[in-house]
């Protein structure tokens, strides 16, 4: 009983580092949400970061996420139904990590685990001592990222997992792997749908679109910027995060757009000089 309320107590926060996660803009967002909304989705669902805010905040909101990787969709849904495998096996990983971090990394990241608690576990001991903490795969749809620089990673962040595991094991919250259109077949008057996809590059050498291995073209940001207006004729409320781009201004000239220029860090950048002082779009139809 002591540990369910003590579970109850710990905030459910991201577990995965992610390109473009959204935890340092929580207190802007959380200003630009709706008073009130019916379900609320997020199709680029990344780090989670807004839905476990939501979670936190809004008792009993009903949520409807979801993501076009595979992986991360797998590893959401292994942290909310097998949180006590995941974590055992997490400290093996960890264990064995000590011993010899460089060999044990690489051997990690060449291998192909069949089961899902598996496959979860090394996604995010890769996530947690790889370079930067960044998520990336290659064309082939391989992760190719070195190891990183830790002395001492938290590499099981066990109580995060059972947080995590307890807000997902919600009725209300669905998670599901499919394209960012689909959310059109469910959203409906009054619900929110927050989009964060992979941003438009705003310089030659900003181009980051490797979540998956197929990339975010302009063409997917065309089709983005179509059903954001077809969700605006069903009556439903739309937050869109993007980048400072001309390609994206241009895409939300409607008069029903009010797009806000806000502050940005970006926590990936290997120069931590340059992640500062970025700047990105914020557009709502509220």
């Amino acid at each position: 009983m002591r540990q369910q309320y003590k579970q109850l107590l710990t905030i459910p926060k991201p577990f995965v580092k992610w390109a473009g996660g959204k935890r340092q803009l929580i207190p802007i967002l959380n200003d630009n949400l709706p008073k009130s909304m019916g379900t609320y989705y997020e199709p680029f669902l990344g780090g989670g970061a807004l839905l476990f805010h939501i979670l936190s905040e809004r008792n009993g909101q009903k949520c409807g996420v979801s993501d076009l990787n595979s992986d991360l969709v797998l590893t959401y849904t292994t942290i909310r139904d097998k949180a006590n495998d995941l974590i055992h096996s997490l400290k093996n990983h960890s264990k064995n990590y000590q011993k010899d971090s460089k060999s044990y990394y690489y051997a990690i990241r060449e291998s192909n685990p069949r089961s899902a608690v598996e496959k979860t576990s090394r996604l995010l001991f890769l996530n947690r001592t790889c370079f930067n903490g960044l998520y990336r795969v290659n064309s082939k749809g391989k992760f190719n990222v070195p190891l990183g620089k830790y002395t001492n990673p938290n590499i099981v962040n066990e109580e995060n997992i059972r947080s995590v595991s307890h807000v997902l094991q919600s009725s209300k919250v669905s998670i599901k792997c499919r394209d960012f259109e689909s959310v059109l077949n469910d959203a409906k008057k009054g619900d929110l749908v927050y989009f964060d996809p992979p941003y438009q590059p705003v310089s030659d050498t900003a181009n980051f679109t490797s979540y998956t291995h197929k990339s975010f073209t302009i063409t997917d940001l065309k089709r983005l910027a179509n059903l954001c207006l077809d969700l605006d004729s069903k009556g439903c409320k739309v937050l869109l995060s993007n980048s400072d781009s001309q390609e994206v201004a241009e895409m939300f000239t409607d008069k029903q757009w009010k797009i806000k220029k806000i502050e940005a860090n970006r926590s990936i950048n290997s120069n931590s000089k340059k992640r500062t002082g970025h700047f990105e779009l914020l557009i709502k139809n509220y």
